[in-house]
């Protein structure tokens, strides 16, 4: 069972529209799939039809032990499945500041899914932060995949990302790793979008091999800026059900392709902890301290 933590601390990247639309990709091509929406907004929930009105089992009540991964998770279309989210999930940061631990709960509560085999994919859409939900989302994963919108801003958290991954992996989670970046929003007829592409590939490729964030992969699918996928998330359904045939369904399907086809020689493994820059703020011990670049 892959685990795979879709991952930015800037809003506004993709972030949930890459966890719904690689997932239902990979579920189209007969793997099963789980996504959970570890972000209070809930958008990858309403992205897929499911309003996790009062009542609902949400990923709060496995965080507060009202209920199993299983009794929480729905099943939306043919091998996909999702564990909703609302904003109950906003007081996790405080409820669990004082508990012991708190950065494994996740892990803990899906450790019957590993050992099980019950999913081909569990795809995590983080919150835009640092915080304690997205530690725990690092913590029961194996893989990080960080979408990326091609503007020179973009650029500059980049680093604060592999930085937090590579600290993570040195305290808490040895088996995770850096899947890649891929590209969204992308407008290919722009020198804009040329240039902060080539700037990316420069900056992972020549830097020293000891940062964090040497040698990872830039997913060679773009994925194009495209009306459809702004739209689809109001009538609740993932691009393929949408507009199958809008090149934001053909760009997602080929970023599902290229995650179906990555190797463990084709993913990045963080450098030993001797080799990472502290980050401002320990986001372990204190989760909510840590601030993004």
């Amino acid at each position: 069972m892959r685990t795979i933590a879709v991952m930015n601390q800037k809003g506004g990247v993709g972030k949930t529209t890459t966890s719904v639309n690689l997932s239902a990709a990979l579920a189209r091509a007969g793997k099963k799939v789980c996504v959970i929406d570890m972000d209070p907004q809930g958008h990858a929930s309403y992205h897929l039809g499911v309003e996790a009105a009062p009542g609902t089992r949400t990923v709060y009540d496995v965080f507060a032990e009202h209920c199993t991964v299983d009794d929480a998770r729905q099943l939306v279309a043919e091998n996909l499945s999702i564990i909703p989210s609302n904003i109950d999930l906003a007081a996790v940061e405080v409820e669990l500041a004082a508990t012991p631990g708190r950065e494994f709960i996740l892990r803990d509560a899906m450790k019957h899914w590993q050992e099980q085999n019950r999913f081909d994919f569990v795809v995590i859409d983080c919150p835009p932060s640092l915080g304690v939900l997205t530690i725990n989302a690092l913590c029961g994963v194996t893989e990080v995949l960080i979408p990326l919108q091609p503007h020179f801003f973009a650029l500059q958290g980049l680093s604060k990302l592999f930085e937090t991954t590579a600290l993570v992996t040195r305290r808490l989670n040895r088996d995770l790793r850096v899947t890649g970046v891929a590209l969204c929003l992308y407008e290919s007829g722009t020198r804009l979008a040329a240039d902060v592409t080539e700037d990316l590939r420069l900056f992972l490729t020549s830097s020293d091999p000891d940062t964090p964030w040497a040698g990872a992969k830039i997913f060679k699918s773009r994925i194009r800026r495209n009306i459809k996928l702004a739209e689809a998330p109001s009538f609740g359904q993932a691009i393929f059900d949408y507009a199958a045939t809008c090149p934001g369904a053909r760009d997602y399907a080929e970023l599902g392709q290229e995650v179906l086809a990555m190797t463990d020689e084709g993913i990045v493994v963080p450098p030993a902890a001797s080799a990472v820059p502290q980050p401002e703020g320990n986001v372990i011990d204190d989760p909510g301290t840590a601030r993004a670049a």
